[in-house]
């Protein structure tokens, strides 16, 4: 029986060993291992691929959101408009700076916030949108911005499974007033650790990060707010600088094992596989088909039988679990996805067999 597993990087690293171990031991060597020169010119790289004026390192994609909503003046009793149908950090976040997460319903074919329902959770303590572009496609950033604009709210952007996916040919994360980036292993450009950065274009905003993210201080021991221990570590800069340079490559051999599975899987009764906008540049951090009819779980489970694992990203939206409930709402797309979606193994230099066999198998699956 083969074993699949959900993502393997041992390609990559295989691929970038002998740069990634020289620049390992560089640091090493080096002594310099908090806020040192690669974390320095990381910020710099990734800023300029990004097309932003300031990149701030930050301990973890969580972290890059918590900061970002507090240097944006989010806090106790505000209101932000945000998806229900996403890790519980985009959440945890806002509940963490004080402010109120507010779910509205999706967009069933992207799996991202519904725009076009914000208008509509605008209240007067409203004060920020927070989109998530889910799996590696983009969020309606056009019509998210234009609400913005209206409701005078800050957009903040959770970009930790996009990290060079676009819109209308612009890097995701630099359209709102910040975007926020995970670098855990398994993300597109991943670390060999946590790891995070915020991107933003307004000045004030990189401040406050920067002071934020080492204990509220700009000079040692002086210390103008309550802050964090959030740097990015050394070492991950030195391991993502050598990974970015290829994320273009990386990114477009996804869209090629995507593409691929397209073609498996497109005439399946019962699969839906993913939907790419004509003006979104996918980055397939997830490959996640529907499977409906509620045969989800029965897949899934034969497919485990069979040493193919995948998962389920997200069986319990935001507003069913115990910390967010109370609002007692129904969000019918956001519940549908939930009951329906399956992300399949995906990784750059996925090998044509391990898709056919996967196909091979859920045809078999849906028809038991």
């Amino acid at each position: 029986m083969k074993k699949i597993q959900m993502l393997d990087l041992s390609p990559e690293v295989k691929l970038l060993w002998d740069k990634i171990n020289k620049a390992i031991q560089e640091v090493v060597l080096s002594g310099q291992f908090i806020l040192g020169p690669n974390v320095k010119a990381f910020e710099q790289e990734a800023a300029n691929y990004l097309g932003v004026k300031h990149a701030v390192g930050v301990n973890s994609g969580t972290d890059a959101l918590v900061i970002s909503l507090r240097a944006a003046g989010i806090g106790p009793g505000d209101e932000v408009i945000t998806t229900p149908f996403t890790f519980f950090a985009t959440a945890e976040s806002i509940s963490r700076v004080g402010a109120i997460p507010v779910f509205i319903d999706i967009d069933p074919k992207t799996f991202n916030l519904d725009p076009g329902l914000i208008e509509n959770a605008v209240t007067t303590r409203t004060k920020a949108v927070l989109p998530v572009h889910l799996y590696g496609h983009a969020a309606d950033m056009k019509t998210i911005l234009a609400q913005a604009e209206k409701y005078r709210l800050v957009v903040v952007e959770d970009v930790a499974q996009a990290f060079g996916a676009e819109f209308k040919g612009k890097k995701l994360g630099a359209a709102g007033n910040a975007g926020c980036y995970s670098f855990f292993p398994s993300k597109v450009l991943g670390a060999f650790g946590d790891g995070g950065l915020i991107a933003t274009n307004d000045d004030h905003m990189a401040e406050t990060a920067r002071m934020l993210r080492a204990h509220g201080s700009t000079k040692r021991y002086y210390h103008e707010v309550i802050g964090y221990n959030s740097r990015l570590d050394e070492i991950q800069a030195a391991v993502l600088r050598v990974k970015l340079p290829e994320l273009e490559r990386s990114n477009e051999k996804r869209r090629q094992v995507a593409r691929r599975y397209n073609d498996l899987l497109d005439d399946i009764p019962g699969i839906t596989t993913p939907y790419e906008a004509p003006c979104a540049k996918h980055v397939y951090h997830q490959y996640t088909v529907r499977i409906s009819d509620g045969k989800r779980d029965s897949v899934q489970k034969y497919l485990a039988g069979q040493g193919i694992e995948t998962r389920v990203h997200y069986p319990v939206p935001l507003h069913k679990l115990p910390v967010y409930r109370g609002n007692r709402l129904i969000l019918s797309k956001v519940e549908q996805a939930a009951a329906e979606v399956l992300s399949l193994p995906i990784w750059p230099d996925m090998e044509n067999e391990l898709q056919d066999y996967i196909a091979d198998m859920i045809k078999f699956a849906i028809n038991l």
